[in-house]
């Protein structure tokens, strides 16, 4: 029972808390920049002014645009359920392999892709030949920079992975870890559409990504897709703070106290790097887009360079 908690707590913790990270993000550039910012609740206020709109599917779309915001927000949810953010004794365990995951998040962004495609509209085109062009070097590297930290614990899981970092957390001081970690910093960004690959609040043609995709949502089919980013986002930086600092994780044996700490502690180390994400948006300009694949190969590259230091180290 405390496993199924857990799992419980920590997709309520994303689905609730990610909108207010985006808020949180939203306010600590304003404050940065010289604004006042539109408070921490303005995402959620956005949601439900959508979620009241009325939902429009433009002429000759057909399935695929309808069902891609369902798809999205849906491999988020079940991702929420699976990464261990707030304890690794879960019932679905078993399934908490980074195969597994990584499929997930790809498939959400596959049916995105597909939905700009099927809109027929020059926007929608350009926007998923980026995604895709940008899907298929973020992937690769999230699977080899975890895959990296997977050769000494003999293990994929993901929950397997973070039990055994928590226990020896002196093997996180390695040349292994920093590279895997700072490949997947740069394409968990990416994932997410942040700068320097993509701007969130930019709406220009040259430069979209993410947004060119979904010029053609409306309501609650677009208070959806923006519900699931936010998820993504969220999961992706719980992610990047369960391998690399996973302090304050549940573990077999914890009880109701033990779940509330740790869901306390994921909270405050998701928001520590959504405030680090947001103030260095700040300080950082977008990045052409041509420049963008050469930084995306960097970073698989260092994911190589961890998955063979692992083997050369242990």
């Amino acid at each position: 029972m405390t496993g199924v908690a857990g799992v419980v707590l920590q997709v309520l913790l994303v689905a609730v808390g990610s909108p207010l990270l985006v808020g949180v993000m939203r306010q600590v550039r304003a404050r940065l920049e010289g604004r006042a910012g539109a408070g921490l609740w303005q995402p959620w206020r956005d949601l439900r002014k959508l979620m009241r709109k009325q939902a429009i599917t433009p002429a000759g779309t057909g399935w695929v645009f309808r069902a891609a915001p369902m798809v999205l927000a849906g491999t988020a949810l079940v991702v929420a359920a699976v990464v261990p953010l707030v304890t690794t004794e879960s019932p679905l365990d078993g399934v908490a392999d980074l195969f597994a995951v990584t499929a997930l998040l790809a498939l959400g962004s596959v049916a995105l892709a597909l939905a700009g495609l099927d809109t027929g509209t020059a926007f929608g085109g350009m926007g998923a030949s980026r995604e895709v062009t940008v899907l298929a070097l973020v992937e690769p590297t999230i699977l080899v920079s975890v895959f990296a930290l997977s050769i000494p614990a003999g293990s994929t899981n993901l929950g397997e992975l973070v039990a055994a970092a928590e226990a020896n957390w002196l093997s996180l001081l390695s040349p292994v870890t920093l590279l895997a970690a700072v490949a997947l910093a740069i394409v968990s960004i990416a994932e997410s559409g942040r700068i320097p690959v993509d701007n969130p609040a930019t709406h220009l043609e040259l430069t979209m990504i993410h947004e060119a995709m979904i010029l053609e949502y409306a309501g609650p089919d677009l208070a959806l897709i923006e519900w699931a980013s936010a998820m993504r986002l969220t999961l992706l930086l719980g992610l990047l703070a369960g391998l690399f600092a996973p302090w304050g994780i549940a573990t077999a044996g914890a009880g109701a106290l033990g779940l509330l700490v740790a869901a306390i502690v994921v909270v405050v180390k998701v928001t520590v790097l959504g405030v680090a994400l947001a103030a260095g948006e700040v300080f950082m300009a977008k990045l052409r887009l041509f420049r963008i694949p050469e930084l995306l190969a960097g970073s698989f590259l260092m994911a190589l360079l961890a998955v063979a230091a692992s083997y050369f180290l242990v």
